[in-house]
């Protein structure tokens, strides 16, 4: 399984979130800092578009790690939830696509 790691304590805002998910999942230099953005760069990890670091193989997950997950659930409780609300819909994007569920929300 892959994981990328994001420290909620240091998430206090959008901006904050998006680049540490830029760092941390490899998008791309044109990234457009936006929920939608985001959805779009985790919605092909299996293909080869390079919008991610991550390649997954047919099978394999990404383990979305937030550590301090209840710094961030104080300091942008709406933002944690849109998170899981997008996981939620790109794995059923994948489902849609005859695949296996591509992510993992992990709160720690």
């Amino acid at each position: 399984m892959a994981t990328a790691i994001l420290n909620g304590k240091d998430i206090t805002d959008a901006a904050s979130f998006h680049a540490q998910c830029a760092q941390a999942f490899g998008f791309p230099e044109f990234y457009g800092n936006s929920m939608d953005a985001w959805v779009d760069c985790l919605s092909y990890l299996r293909d080869e578009d390079g919008m991610s670091k991550f390649r997954l193989k047919p099978n394999e997950v990404l383990d979305i790690v937030v550590q301090d997950a209840e710094a961030m659930k104080a300091q942008v409780p709406d933002l944690l939830e849109e998170i899981t609300f997008c996981i939620a819909g790109i794995n059923e994007r994948y489902e849609d696509y005859g695949e296996k569920p591509a992510l993992k929300l992990t709160l720690k």
